[in-house]
């Protein structure tokens, strides 16, 4: 028998990081639980990258995740937004870590690829895609459905790796 695991799905963002948590086991998604974590944009950047440690920390503890997947930063015309956003990330990443998770990372064409069928795709498609493969999710920003639209590609993928460990021992 299969047994369920419990991924988070983490978008990353200085004003807002979106997190997304599914259930899959054997070909069946089922949605947990999403949400945006905020910082104060009024608030020195460690302040806010501590606002968004500590609201990821929360989310982690509440629901147990197994494992975490985080969309890498692509880059953005002006550096210093590049910087920060990177600096986001790495709390999006460290705090799972911290917890035990064992943490992935996928492109944001990946996710899209594994989501909506192609590499390209606008935010409402991800969203329209995420209510499909799962009726009863429910996310209030478009940074949330990321989030659980990274959780779906990381179940699909993580679901790849050990059918090509299995014919790999064959």
């Amino acid at each position: 028998m299969t047994e369920a695991i419990r991924i988070i799905g983490i978008d990353p963002g200085l004003q807002r990081t979106g997190w997304g948590i599914i259930e899959t086991m054997g070909n069946s998604l089922k949605f947990i639980a999403s949400g945006t974590v905020t910082s104060t944009s009024k608030l020195d950047l460690a302040s806010r990258l501590r606002e968004l440690h500590d609201g990821l920390a929360d989310v982690i503890h509440t629901n147990m995740p197994h494992e975490a997947a985080v969309e890498n930063t692509f880059s953005n015309v002006n550096p210093a937004s590049t910087l920060k956003l990177g600096q986001a990330r790495g709390v999006a990443m460290l705090v799972p870590a911290l917890s035990g998770l064992p943490v992935e990372e996928y492109a944001p064409n990946q996710v899209k690829k594994s989501v909506i069928g192609v590499g390209h795709g606008d935010k409402k498609q991800i969203a329209m895609m995420v209510k499909v493969l799962m009726p009863r999710a429910q996310f209030s920003t478009e940074d949330a459905a990321d989030a659980l639209a990274i959780a779906i590609c990381h179940a699909h993928m993580r679901k790849s790796r050990r059918l090509e460990k299995r014919f790999a021992s064959a």
